[in-house]
């Protein structure tokens, strides 16, 4: 397996585009996105647990649940959430607009948004925009779309990597916006997933939920589970390798190349958590399961006093040692150590239960690098698992003090 160019255009069969519609009053650069496949392809989706659903999730929800879809049009800017039946109306437009100017199936488009909550969206720029996204269509539009779905990003995410399944090279490309509002649970922000491998939309949800625990659902900037999660894969079979139908070692293949570029973007979107300085990464070892492993990994990295602490070039364990224990998992304190790492080096602060004497001045030092990863070391099995997050500063206040206004 190894990267390649391309983000969501890599994979056999797929085009991309980004344009400048004005949805929102203000903004002068790219806000409206498409990814298209040449054939219909395979399709399966993850989407926000949050009881407060989007009009485009619910649309997506219902389009994707047949395991077959062509195109995903996504919006920055506006959220359209919490806008009722005028709100699905718009998306309904949307996909409608997009479905008319490609002739493919209004079901086989699925539709995104991100931006404010509560205010409708500006359906008529939005439709206005359709024809010009989708004639600009092409092989290097992954360019344009990835900077179309960004809100306060401040990087584009997107990634793409070749592997070999069945004795073909199969390729997943993909691009993702999220920097606020993150604390992911079956879904990112946005997220698009592109592939030409051969796999039947059985096999492809299952990857794709398997991959998402793993992943996604390992990051949390803030602590706020989006209304508007969405993560889509599409699957055009162009690869020619044997169709996956069950889970042996060509799943296997394409199960490991999926983890790959979503554990990359989902440490992308940690690392531009809004106004983060530092990118945490949290990992658990000797945990009775790796799901305990996991949930302990996310809590810590979750924790706003944990997050403050790093901000501050702080090594306060205490904090790690007070989120793991209200987690709700079954750990044993006595038996748990942390320590801290990054380029500057490695330095324990709790061993066996026990407080550690060490260097402050070495802790800083430590805590000063722009990646640093929490070590903890359990004594109840053999369980593991790793959860990426951010520091709290004083500009995610600045950020989301006048987010909407």
């Amino acid at each position: 397996m190894h990267h390649i160019d391309g983000g969501v255009c890599a994979p056999a069969g797929f085009t991309a585009n980004g344009i400048h519609c004005g949805i929102k009053k203000g903004r002068t650069t790219e806000d409206l996105a498409l990814v298209e496949s040449e054939v219909p392809c395979a399709a399966a989706a993850v989407f926000t647990t949050n009881r407060v659903k989007a009009e485009p999730v619910k649309l997506s929800m219902k389009h994707v649940s047949n395991g077959t879809a062509q195109a995903v049009v996504l919006n920055a800017g506006n959220a359209n959430a919490c806008t009722g039946k005028q709100g699905y109306e718009a998306a309904v437009k949307t996909a409608r607009g997009v479905a008319n100017e490609l002739g493919i199936p209004e079901t086989d488009v699925l539709v995104c948004s991100t931006g404010v909550i509560g205010q409708q969206i500006n359906i008529d720029a939005i439709l206005s925009g359709i024809p010009a996204l989708c004639t600009g269509l092409s092989k290097n539009g992954n360019e344009l779309a990835r900077k179309a779905i960004m809100t306060t990003d401040t990087n584009y995410k997107e990634t793409a990597v070749e592997a070999e399944v069945g004795g073909k090279p199969v390729r997943i490309g993909t691009m993702a916006k999220g920097s606020g509002m993150i604390h992911i649970n079956m879904g990112t922000m946005l997220s698009v997933i592109t592939t030409d491998c051969a796999i039947t939309p059985k096999m492809l949800k299952s990857a794709l939920r398997e991959s998402v625990e793993k992943t996604y659902n390992c990051v949390s900037v803030d602590g706020d589970t989006s209304t508007n999660d969405t993560l889509i894969i599409l699957a055009s079979a162009l690869a020619g390798n044997k169709t996956i139908t069950r889970k042996n070692t060509d799943y296997a293949a394409f199960l490991e190349a999926l983890n790959a570029v979503n554990t990359e973007m989902a440490r992308k979107i940690a690392g531009d958590g809004e106004g983060a300085e530092h990118l945490l990464e949290c990992t658990v070892t000797g945990a009775k399961n790796d799901k305990t492993a996991r949930a302990l990994a996310k809590q810590v990295i979750s924790s706003s006093l944990v997050k403050a602490a790093f901000f501050g070039k702080d090594a306060n364990w205490g904090r790690i040692l007070c989120a793991m224990g209200y987690s709700g998992e079954v750990f044993d304190p006595a038996g748990t150590s942390v320590s801290f790492s990054s380029g500057a080096g490695d330095i324990a602060v709790f061993e066996k239960g026990v407080p550690l004497s060490f260097d402050e001045d070495k802790a800083k030092l430590v805590l000063t690098e722009g990646e640093v990863t929490i070590k903890i070391d359990l004594a109840d099995g053999t369980g593991c698992g790793t959860a990426w997050g951010c520091d709290l500063t004083y500009e995610y206040v600045k950020i989301n003090g006048d987010y909407r206004t």
